[in-house]
């Protein structure tokens, strides 16, 4: 895009990370208001949709200044994955963040040294369940690119999707344990009207592959439902799930109820906050999903 597009739509845009800082140090220092600006981050790998919108919105209602990074980081995906393909679609991706009242995005060619880096965040525990059993190593890249991006924006707030839970607890714990001062918003996972949660790979999908992707969800309100009319017993609750996926055509590769801070599995929930997660292969794309289960 020009810069003569980008004037028109009152955004800046920083390639590196010296450029990055340059700009922010313009926006962190009082800003005509007589007092430090607050800025937020929201992390993307661009080809933003709606859900990405909803992460902008809130984000601008937390602080005085919002940068969207969009970088497609190659550390998060494996030898076997879909990084050359992933959808990208920057022009458009810069049209929802002025849309949304960003104020500058963040979109460098390249986070990582020539030849790849040599220091990396390695997570434990957090990153073998789920989505990281059968994805060795990808929230070691999603830690490690996140925490050079806090490192370069230094934001107050940064926010990110409730749809990827598990990322969202990982980076919750990194915060913690790295005493980085970021706090972490999360946002409702954005919905399809027939409830699929919204994903830049729902682009791989046809129409008859997302129609049947719905099943995902629709499993997981099972479970909610029966939550919510008392049962307890996961077992149960699973099994309930697997069978609105198996009518569905679908073998997934997980579903399975978890403490919703430590991941730890549960056999009945007992006042546990617990959150029920699904993965599974649609046509071309890998989805994921998950809800909360309240004990009532």
């Amino acid at each position: 895009m020009s810069l003569e597009a980008l004037k028109v739509l009152d955004l800046r845009v920083a390639e590196s990370t010296d450029e990055l800082r340059a700009m922010l140090d313009a926006y962190r220092t009082d800003g005509g208001v007589g007092r430090r600006m607050s800025i937020a981050l929201v992390p993307t790998m661009g080809c933003l949709h709606a859900g990405h919108a909803t992460l902008i919105r809130e984000a601008r209602k937390l602080a005085d200044t919002v940068v969207v990074s969009i970088y497609v980081n190659p550390l998060q995906f494996g030898p076997n994955e879909d990084f050359a393909r992933y959808p990208r679609s920057f022009d458009a991706d810069l049209e929802i963040c002025a849309g949304e009242g960003a104020d500058m995005v963040f979109h460098p060619e390249n986070l990582y040294p020539e030849g790849g880096p040599k220091l990396t965040l390695k997570v434990s525990e957090l990153g073998d369940v789920l989505c990281g059993s059968s994805r060795p190593g990808h929230f070691d890249g999603v830690a490690t690119v996140v925490s050079i991006l806090f490192n370069a924006v230094r934001p107050d707030i940064a926010v990110f999707g409730e749809k990827d839970w598990q990322q969202l607890a990982i980076i919750r714990r990194m915060t913690t344990d790295l005493h980085m001062p970021v706090d972490i918003i999360g946002v409702e996972t954005v919905r399809e009207a027939d409830g699929l949660a919204m994903s830049s790979r729902n682009r791989y999908l046809s129409d008859a592959e997302l129609r049947k992707g719905h099943a995902l969800s629709a499993a997981l309100l099972s479970l909610q439902s029966l939550v919510k009319n008392g049962e307890r017993d996961v077992s149960v609750l699973l099994a309930a799930g697997l069978r609105v996926l198996s009518d569905a055509g679908i073998e997934p590769e997980y579903l399975d109820v978890r403490d919703a801070t430590s991941l730890e599995s549960l056999k009945n929930l007992n006042g546990n906050s617990a959150r029920a997660f699904v993965a599974a292969r649609v046509g071309p794309a890998r989805l994921i999903d998950n809800l909360p289960l309240e004990s009532v």
